[in-house]
């Protein structure tokens, strides 16, 4: 028993479990809207069960992926791959147009195929990445660390698909944060390949520490410089600036997500619209932008079903802001998109030729802002018309 309380042991099981919130995501995505289609009563034995065959096919997949990893040079190639998974987790995602030929089904089983068969094709990730978490625990509690991480993955991916991807929706650290895990654990385990164990082995102490502070580094640097050079690659679209008039505000965009900083920023547009001296000219636009699902999850659900599970976001995201509205007699044209927030936010202004965006802002400086990942410091990067944060 006290093995199992060792400093190593518990930071391999906080690597799992942090792993699993990561990764557990897309798949719970994949399992929700597969069994879309269910009667409401078979709706959670269809989760269930699809659940159940994607975790016994996983502790399959990582017991062969901790026995392969004893071979040399395998767990440097692993490493490479999760160097490549964190990078992917900082870059911006984009809607994807494609799916694929499996359908969400009405029938039971259908279901839970689909559910298994998305799941062994999107676990890799998750496999590699707790394989090599679990192989920095040592000693002879591998599997029984492989067990936890995916027992801890059942209830992520079954319960919490909603409140991990809103979690890393409002809070971008929580990805940076994971990418840098995936890093750390990729340079543990390149020093722990069996062509370099010996080598290692004559080094300081503190080397394979080093190491997994390169590699967490590296993904984050980059990862973010990446990010910067796609954002910079997108296209300019041209766009000729009205002059401006003097006191006189026309159009507001307010961009929300459903938080208390996007309420703060609805109140604060009221606040504006009852001190103009003609409050019924000022028009308002209301958007929500949802997260695009990586394609991945695309090729395993098809578009109407992608369509609804953004619709049912939006939804949740503009009911706050639409009652704050509806209780000061303001009325607005609403807008619900999906896309890269900051982009979708700045396009749109220039599209529906407001003067003004307005959006909540969690208060982060720019430095900080910068490295965990900001829409509202991006937003006001990319808009060509003025943006005000509320915090």
């Amino acid at each position: 028993m006290d093995a199992l309380l060792t400093t190593e042991f518990l930071i391999a099981v906080g690597q799992i479990i942090m792993i699993d919130i990561l990764l557990g995501g897309d798949n719970a995505v994949v399992i929700a809207l597969a069994c879309r289609k269910l009667p409401p009563k078979q709706r959670r034995l269809g989760i269930l069960w699809g659940t159940a065959g994607a975790i016994g096919l996983r502790v399959v997949l990582i017991f062969f992926a901790l026995t392969l990893l004893q071979i040399p040079y395998l767990k440097i190639v692993g490493a490479a791959l999760l160097l490549w998974i964190g990078i992917k987790l900082l870059l911006p995602e984009h809607e994807d147009e494609g799916h694929g030929n499996i359908e969400a089904s009405d029938k039971l089983w259908a279901a839970v195929k689909t559910v298994i068969v998305a799941d062994f094709v999107m676990s890799l990730d998750n496999v590699i990445a707790i394989a090599g978490a679990a192989e920095g625990a040592g000693g002879d509690h591998k599997m029984p660390l492989v067990v936890f991480g995916l027992l801890v993955s059942i209830p992520i991916i079954v319960w919490g698909s909603q409140l991990v991807i809103k979690l890393m929706d409002r809070y971008p650290l929580i990805i940076t944060l994971g990418g840098m895990l995936l890093g750390w654990i990729a340079g543990s385990m390149v020093v722990s390949d069996p062509v370099l164990k010996d080598w290692s082995a004559t080094q300081p102490g503190w080397w394979p520490y080093l190491a997994s502070a390169i590699g967490a580094l590296f993904v984050l640097l980059v990862g973010k410089w990446l990010a910067a050079r796609a954002r910079a690659a997108r296209p300019a679209t041209a766009a000729v600036a009205e002059p401006a008039q003097p006191n006189r505000l026309r159009r507001v965009l307010l961009a929300v997500d459903g938080s208390e900083h996007s309420d703060q920023a609805v109140r604060y547009v009221i606040g504006i619209r009852e001190d103009l001296r003609d409050p019924q000219a000022l028009g308002l636009h209301l958007v929500n932008v949802q997260r695009p699902v990586p394609s991945d999850v695309s090729r395993f659900v098809p578009g109407q079903n992608l369509k609804e599970y953004h619709l049912e976001g939006s939804e949740q995201a503009l009911a706050s802001a639409r009652a704050l509205l509806g209780e000061a007699g303001i009325a607005c044209q609403e807008h619900r998109r999906v896309g890269e927030a900051a982009a979708v936010i700045a396009g749109l202004a220039k599209e529906t030729g407001c003067d003004l965006v307005v959006m909540g802002a969690r208060g982060l400086g720019g430095v900080a802002a910068g490295l965990v990942g900001s829409v509202a410091q991006a937003t006001v990067a990319q808009s060509s018309v003025p943006v005000l944060l509320v915090k």
